[in-house]
């Protein structure tokens, strides 16, 4: 090339290197001012964090200083003013050391300013250098563009958080607590096996429980006898009686007695009909009804079937009619056992017993025997009239009949003597389960007629308490009277008002219903009166007391005193205690229930009977 083209090659050179430095310089500047933009930022982000803190610090203090001062303001008042004044003053000083420092930080920053646009100004010509320089400035930068500030933190609280597995297996297998465990180990069995030993001896030492004797339902509550239907109630026939049955439920009747209610002409053998109801009494339906609402009451129905009861030839026509009569019963018996009734009741069975012993033993295989369809037992009733305790313990014997109602307790003898004795000779040969109590019936008439208005609480209290089943003619609940007929019109109360006489009569009956009611409930479910043992304690011609007593239930101690005068009783024993308390009476005014009685000195007046309680002191 010539001279020329080379120094125009040169000057070409130069204004491009120019050119590009200047490209390059302008970039440079660009990113030194984005550079010095965030750095700007980051430093008013930091100032405005440093006087967040500083506010946060000084507003902790605040409620702090509050705090304080609301305490000791319930602690000595001089101490709180003089605290208060001192924790203002370093405040102040606060205040004033920290404001010198906010100017030097200002005139600080003023000055990173400038420093910063000369720099931006300078040209870009030497590249190493800048990076150099720019460590230095920003460790200036950092040195005088922000107020650090170090806030201490608070103390995290200590949290209890146990030992873990491998810390929990290492100290369990130190010997210490090996020990310890088998210590406990041993000391747990011991107290276990003491328990044990004690718990034993307890129960060898305490008093045997007596097992409950073996009962039937007829041994549960009273029997109730309706020997008439059409005087019972005003329909005058079996579906009246079908809703007389709630109020026999709440006398706390286990059993109803019907009838005779089959057709069976008077002394006429031949027209007897064991399986026709009479038309007077209803029908085949109504007997159905009434037996399914008597079981729903939990009440059992007895069926009479005397063959000759309404005759005077014998409940049995002739004897030579005894054979024909008991083959007929055997067919009508599994006819209305099939019925639903729960037993047979037949008068003379001595009789019938002694002459056809084989039919007899039909009978009451017949009547005895359960049936898969019939599980429960049903009960075979018989009906005698002898008084005397050593004939009716025969009868009982030889005919086998479950109960036997009799006329051993015959109104006619009001010596108390002869009746202790009856009752005493019977309970020492018989089971009680087979003993049964009676006063009246269809042909004895009711109880009030017998005995007198005025003593019909005192036989009541006396049928049932004594050891066996007390069966009561209809109408004994309220006292009714027979009045020239064995078979009175029944008396059931009304809302109708009455005066005069016939109101004191009705309160009458109410009050001699709510006494029997009263003892049958109690006798119902206290078992010393239901098969507790009989003990005979006193008896005079006109007294009587005696107890009844089952394992460790409550005693139970009744007397009575069928005298016209006061009766002055001194009971006493290992058996008895001194004081006794009044249950019933009947006459409340002057032994009130749940009285307390000297037996030592008890006094019983005219007519009047009790009820009496202790309980069992082992």
């Amino acid at each position: 090339l010539s001279r020329t083209d080379r120094q125009t090659a040169r000057c070409f050179s130069r204004c491009f290197l120019r050119l590009v430095c200047g490209k390059v310089s302008i970039m440079a500047s660009k990113n030194t001012e984005e550079t010095n933009v965030e750095l700007q930022e980051s430093k008013d982000a930091e100032l405005k964090d440093a006087e967040l803190k500083d506010a946060e610090l000084k507003d902790a203090e605040l409620k702090d200083a509050e705090m304080k001062d609301a305490e000791m303001k319930d602690a000595e008042l001089k101490d709180a003013e003089m605290k208060d004044a001192e924790m203002k003053d370093a405040e102040m000083k606060d205040a004033a050391g920290l404001a010198p420092d906010a100017d030097a930080t200002e005139a600080d920053v003023s000055e990173a300013d400038l420093d910063q646009e000369e720099q931006e100004k300078q040209p870009m010509t030497g590249g190493g250098d800048r990076a150099e320089d720019a460590p230095s400035a920003g460790e200036e930068a950092e040195k005088n563009g922000s107020v650090r500030l170090k806030i201490p933190e608070e103390a995290e609280e200590a949290t209890f958080t146990g030992l873990n597995k491998e810390e929990l297996l290492r100290v369990a297998g130190t010997p210490g607590w090996v020990r310890t465990r088998w210590a406990l180990l041993v000391v747990f069995w011991l107290g276990w096996l003491g328990m044990l030993v004690g718990a034993v001896l307890i129960i060898l030492q305490a008093p045997r429980c007596r097992d409950l004797p073996s009962t039937n339902w007829w041994n549960d509550g009273p029997l109730y006898q309706i020997g008439n239907i059409q005087v019972f109630t005003d329909s005058r026939d079996l579906r009246g009686l079908e809703q007389k049955i709630s109020s026999l439920s709440q006398l706390k009747v286990k059993g109803l007695v019907v009838g005779p209610i089959h057709v069976a002409p008077a002394d006429e053998a031949m027209s007897l009909r064991f399986e026709e109801i009479s038309p007077e009494a209803g029908n085949l339906d109504q007997f159905r009804g009434l037996v399914q609402a008597a079981h729903k009451k939990d009440i059992s129905v007895v069926l009479d079937l005397t063959p000759n009861y309404q005759g005077s030839s014998g409940p049995w026509f002739s004897n030579v009619s005894v054979t024909s009569v008991a083959e007929r019963l055997k067919s009508a018996l599994v006819f209305w056992l099939k019925e639903g009734v729960d037993g047979v009741q037949l008068s003379g069975v001595e009789r019938v017993a002694g002459l056809v012993p084989s039919l007899w033993a039909d009978i009451r295989a017949i009547v005895q025997n359960g049936t898969d369809q019939r599980p429960n037992k049903r009960v075979l009733i018989g009906v005698t009239e002898r008084s005397s305790a050593e004939d009716v313990s025969d009868i009982l014997s030889s005919t086998g009949v479950d109960l036997l109602i009799s006329r051993v307790l015959r109104p006619a003898s009001t010596d108390a003597t002869e009746h202790a004795q009856s009752v005493q000779f019977l309970y020492s040969a018989h089971s009680q389960t087979k003993l049964a109590w009676s006063l009246g019936g269809r042909a004895e008439g009711h109880l009030a007629s017998l005995v007198g208005p005025a003593l019909v609480k005192l036989h009541q209290l006396l049928l049932l308490t004594l050891p066996g089943t007390p069966v009561f003619n209809y109408g004994d609940e309220i006292g009714l009277m027979d009045e020239g007929t064995k078979f009175p019109r029944m008396l059931w109360d009304s809302d109708e008002e009455l005066n005069g006489t016939l109101q004191e009569e009705r309160a009458e009956r109410l009050v001699c219903r709510s006494f029997f009611r009263g003892v049958s409930e109690l006798r119902v479910k206290e078992r010393s009166l239901l098969f507790g043992d009989f003990v005979l304690l006193a008896n005079s011609s006109s007294s009587l007391a005696y107890l009844r007593v089952w394992d460790q239930s409550l005693r139970y101690l009744a007397v009575f005193n069928w005298a016209e005068e006061v009766a002055a009783l001194q009971l006493s024993g290992a058996a008895l205690p001194r004081q006794a308390t009044v249950v019933l009476s009947t006459n409340s005014s002057v032994l009130p229930a749940d009285g307390s009685v000297d037996l030592t000195d008890l006094r019983l007046g005219p007519g009047q009977a009790a009820l009496l309680n202790f309980p069992y002191t082992g």
